[in-house]
């Protein structure tokens, strides 16, 4: 919300706000909410693996295994798209399209980041195959299998929630980088006092340029920061850990953060939506500068 949020609506989040700290304090457990925010327009992907494009009918999946990767494998969604490099096994070009829905957060297509890369040897990429795909509607799981262990890639098309997730299995930690796009940076928001990133750009509440402040964060499970400036984070997570990507209000309501969970952490650690969510920051600053 603008800075221009009137004075009664201030102090009604401030007033959650102090009651979530309450809360948190005291050992009290929040309920989750019984449905995370879905995004309004829904979405769609459809996978492109060795030139062959897979989207099925909606409600249907289609599947596929052990599949050699003789090229960038391109995952396009009505909301956000993407491009995964069997070679790196990295995320390239994390873009979300603008298109028409309540919870955009861009009107036009935007790299959100450049990059999401594991850092591997080359003995650990050795070997490196398709183990499973599936798509389902605006739901994808890929798993990548090499010679010194594997990586998922879980995503949803949506404009904005918790949309994507990446989580390595090797006999050590991994290290992964995130790199921003151009003109996002990682600031620190001035009301939770966390770390986010965005644009800076206001939100727009009506017409059809009307879209919400972009607004992210990495979501660490088991998972350590190794280094951070205005556009690059680096993460050492752990086997069975994961590195997730938050957006929007999910972004900035007042969570706990995530526990050492590995296994079936994405069902266990969520929120959505059923804490307090501040003001959208004004003015942010990128961290260093």
């Amino acid at each position: 919300m603008s800075s221009k949020t009137s004075a009664s609506t201030r102090l009604a989040r401030t007033t959650a706000i102090i009651a979530a700290a309450l809360v948190a304090a005291s050992g009290i457990l929040v309920p989750a909410a019984a449905q995370a925010k879905t995004t309004s327009a829904g979405g769609d992907y459809a996978v492109t693996v060795n030139g062959t494009v897979y989207n099925p009918a909606p409600g249907k999946d289609a599947k596929i295994k052990d599949v050699a990767v003789s090229g960038p494998i391109t995952v396009s969604g009505r909301n956000n798209r993407f491009t995964i490099d069997p070679s790196t096994l990295g995320v390239y070009d994390y873009t979300l399209t603008g298109a028409a829905d309540t919870q955009r957060m861009v009107t036009s297509p935007t790299v959100v980041f450049a990059s999401k890369v594991p850092t591997l040897s080359t003995a650990q990429r050795a070997g490196a195959r398709l183990s499973s795909l599936e798509v389902r509607d605006d739901s994808i799981v890929a798993i990548f299998s090499t010679s010194g262990g594997k990586l998922k890639i879980q995503a949803k098309d949506g404009a904005q929630g918790g949309i994507f997730q990446m989580e390595p299995e090797f006999a050590a930690p991994v290290e992964i980088v995130h790199t921003l796009g151009p003109g996002l940076f990682y600031f620190v928001n001035q009301y939770t006092g966390k770390i986010n990133f965005g644009s800076g750009v206001d939100a727009v509440a009506s017409g059809p340029d009307a879209h919400q402040m972009l607004l992210g964060k990495d979501s660490p499970q088991v998972a350590t920061k190794t280094y951070q400036d205005a556009t690059v984070t680096k993460w050492t997570v752990a086997s069975g850990g994961r590195m997730g990507g938050v957006l929007g209000e999910d972004a900035i309501e007042l969570s706990a953060g995530a526990t050492n969970c590995t296994s079936q952490c994405q069902a266990q650690n969520r929120i959505n939506g059923s804490l307090p969510v501040p003001p959208n920051p004004s003015n942010p600053t990128p961290i260093g500068g």
